[in-house]
């Protein structure tokens, strides 16, 4: 299975960047992870946007889903045929459909989501499979309704377990992310910030340093950290070393274009 970071930029763009994307490629199977603002013209880059069989979305602020509306004008006003009834799933948190459509309504389109997807929404603890490809998702602390996401893709021998991804999305410190993340091939994690934020009156934090990452990838086992949701105004190299202070694997911070391969 094939990762690409097609956006990895928190609320607000790098300079010709993207937000929060990632595409998931398995043989033929290929899933899109988020959706935020600037992601559709990357996803074009290295993939036929009619080609994706779903877009899966941890939660519902701008940087993960504004860009389902230009994706779905693709899909509702492409010049290509598509076959009758063919769309691919939206697989989002709960409400997340209803709150889609409310964007779509300020365009005086309401109906545009549906007629480019068929949504489907989840709940924390539950399991789908896309194409053969295995997700979980578990509640993490955030300012919204967020979930992070297990994938594992199909196959494996027997006696091997599968190589997992584990994406914690947008997250304040978390032991529940951290149970969740055990022994995690790949641990995905947030890193926006660059001292911890003051929590907000009756709320927990909702995001990560580069260091509470690689404390979190530690006491995971996890085998190796990607740092992402980082701002191109942030040293890449210091949030590198900062994570590694706390972790003893392999740290890789996020770049568009980044394929990180799992077995």
């Amino acid at each position: 299975m094939r990762l690409t970071v097609l956006g990895k930029s928190p609320s607000w763009e790098d300079a010709g960047g993207a937000c929060s994307g990632y595409l998931l490629e398995e043989g033929s199977t290929a899933v899109l992870l988020e959706c935020g603002n600037g992601v559709f013209g990357k996803l074009r880059l290295y993939r036929d946007y009619a080609e994706i069989d779903a877009v899966v979305v941890s939660h519902f602020h701008g940087d993960h889903v504004l860009d389902l509306i230009p994706f779905s004008y693709a899909l509702t006003y492409s010049p290509r045929p598509r076959a009758v009834g063919a769309r691919p799933r939206l697989i989002g948190p709960p409400r997340f459909g209803e709150r889609l459509r409310t964007i779509a309504a300020v365009f005086e389109d309401r109906e545009l989501v549906d007629r480019a997807f068929e949504v489907v929404e989840y709940r924390g603890g539950d399991a789908f499979t896309v194409g053969g490809i295995a997700f979980r998702t578990a509640p993490v602390p955030h300012f919204t309704e967020t979930f992070a996401i297990a994938v594992e893709p199909p196959g494996g021998r027997a006696d091997e377990r599968p190589s997992r991804l584990v994406f914690g999305a947008d997250c304040g410190p978390s032991e529940e992310l951290v149970k969740f993340a055990q022994g995690a091939d790949l641990l995905m994690l947030e890193a926006t910030l660059v001292t911890p934020e003051p929590p907000l009156a009756g709320r927990r934090r909702g995001h990560l340093t580069p260091r509470e990452a690689g404390e979190h990838a530690a006491r995971a086992g996890a085998r190796k950290l990607v740092l992402t949701h980082v701002s191109d105004e942030v040293d890449p190299a210091w949030a590198q070393r900062e994570a590694q202070a706390a972790f003893d694997g392999e740290v890789v911070v996020a770049h568009e274009g980044l394929v990180l391969e799992l077995d």
